[in-house]
């Protein structure tokens, strides 16, 4: 299978940037200093769905800390999330309604212990859906590490402008080298 370049009528299998199918929004690039947040703010509306894509680690040891995400300034309990996790000890489900945030990623307890993760936000300009987000994690620390799969609701039919992402209690600040970046995708 190929694909044909709108552009230039060449085929080839890696044609998507060049057909449009996702354009870079904005990035962050963390600085020596840290960051107790990262903020998107006057989203254009003009793409289908939006992707953030995160390499992260928090400055200090916070254990199992939450790396969540809130959309437009709302910081009341209109989130929820579903989450399947495993680490190299332990597995589990979840699942937690009338939050103030969607949980997209985590912290695996190390300082400046990195992880990724790939977070989709679907349909965020349609004003007669809420809002679902859904996250791919992993983070290795030496050996041990933890992963995650999970899903999240804003329960909002607004379109999504601005997005914030932070650990949940404050108590951690991303490290140095934190980078996340932001995406249109066209459909």
């Amino acid at each position: 299978m190929s694909i044909t370049s709108a552009k230039t009528g060449s085929t080839s299998l890696s044609l998507a940037l060049e057909n449009n199918f996702m354009e870079p929004i904005a990035s962050t690039l963390v600085g020596a200093g840290g960051a107790n947040a990262v903020i998107f703010n006057d989203i254009p509306q003009t793409y289908k769905h939006l992707q953030v894509r995160l390499t992260c680690a928090l400055a200090s040891a916070v254990y199992d800390a939450d790396i969540v995400m809130q959309f437009n300034g709302d910081y009341a309990n209109s989130y929820s999330k579903h989450r399947i996790y495993g680490s190299g000890s332990s597995v589990g489900v979840d699942y937690s309604g009338t939050l103030n945030y969607m949980q997209i990623a985590r912290s695996g307890g190390a300082a400046s212990v990195f992880g990724a993760a790939i977070i989709d936000i679907l349909d965020y300009t349609n004003t007669n859906k809420t809002k679902v987000v859904r996250s791919f994690f992993g983070q290795d620390s030496n050996g041990s590490g933890y992963m995650m799969i999970s899903s999240g609701l804003w329960n909002n039919t607004s379109p999504v402008t601005a997005i914030r992402i932070n650990e949940a209690n404050f108590t951690g600040s991303f490290a140095q080298h934190t980078r996340i970046s932001l995406y249109g995708m066209k459909g």
